[in-house]
């Protein structure tokens, strides 16, 4: 299928052959960037009660984290704004990437389109917005080409699925696989092969959350079932650090840059 704004034909298993990093010198360490929305960003959602857990990583780690999450993006918007490949002429050889989406990028483009939702589908997908007639490409389709470009300027790049929400907000854990976007990212992950990993932070969090239990998490979400706390934050990094240095999904290139000892939330 002919993706004409782009001037390419895509086929998912053409994604599976990763982008070629060019050869640049590295820097003596990575730096790491942070793509996501407001559970990852500064403020989270400018409330003045929430943050964002990207605000938390860096004290876990042993390189420099520089957080590029925007409250109310979605793999579409925060491509469409130009904002990956912001960060990705930002990069230098041997830099780390995580991208992490989905709490904004449910719903339809083909029913009141927000300028957020992707169309719906794991590959080649395509709709029409009904808002402004553009074509509208899936959640895969935006962090794949995002990661194509990261990865040929020779920078690694982790796909982190979205945090889960509020898993105890009923009172009862609500455990489970997650939204669709959860398999989304590893299913991009997976198509770009070598240069890319995934790891996945709604489980990982969520393994956290029924740990923490009812009241401990529902202290968490000050405001909605979304937005955390500052502790809440740190608490959210904390399962993502853990999770890297578990291998819980495999190695990732964030491995080597956790700082000893690792958190243990879950």
């Amino acid at each position: 299928m002919k993706f004409s704004p782009f001037g390419l034909t895509i086929a998912l298993s053409a994604l599976t052959v990763a982008a070629t990093p060019v050869a640049l010198a590295p820097r003596a360490t990575p730096t790491v960037y942070l793509c996501g929305d407001s559970t990852m960003a500064n403020k989270g959602a400018n409330d003045g009660a929430t943050d964002g857990w990207g605000q938390y990583f860096g004290a876990l780690s042993t390189v420099t984290v520089v957080n590029k999450a925007i409250g109310g993006r979605s793999a579409r918007s925060y491509y469409n704004e130009g904002r990956f490949t912001a960060v990705t002429n930002l990069l230098s050889a041997g830099d780390i990437v995580v991208i992490e989406f989905g709490h904004n990028d449910g719903g339809s483009p083909e029913s009141n389109d927000n300028g957020r939702s992707d169309c719906p589908g794991a590959g080649t997908e395509t709709c029409i917005s009904d808002a402004t007639g553009e074509t509208v490409y899936t959640f895969v389709f935006y962090v794949i080409q995002a990661a194509k470009a990261m990865i040929a300027k020779g920078a690694t790049v982790v796909l982190s699925s979205q945090t889960p929400n509020n898993l105890w907000e009923t009172g009862t854990f609500a455990g489970g696989a997650g939204p669709r976007f959860v398999g989304y990212q590893k299913t991009a992950a997976t198509a770009l092969g070598t240069g890319a990993s995934f790891v996945d932070h709604y489980q990982a969090t969520a393994n956290m959350y029924r740990k923490l239990g009812n009241s401990a998490t529902n202290a968490l979400y000050p405001n909605d079932h979304t937005h955390t706390s500052p502790a809440g934050a740190n608490l959210v990094a904390q399962a993502f650090a853990q999770a890297i240095a578990a291998k819980f999904n495999g190695t990732t290139s964030l491995v080597n840059y956790i700082k000893s000892p690792a958190p243990s939330v879950y």
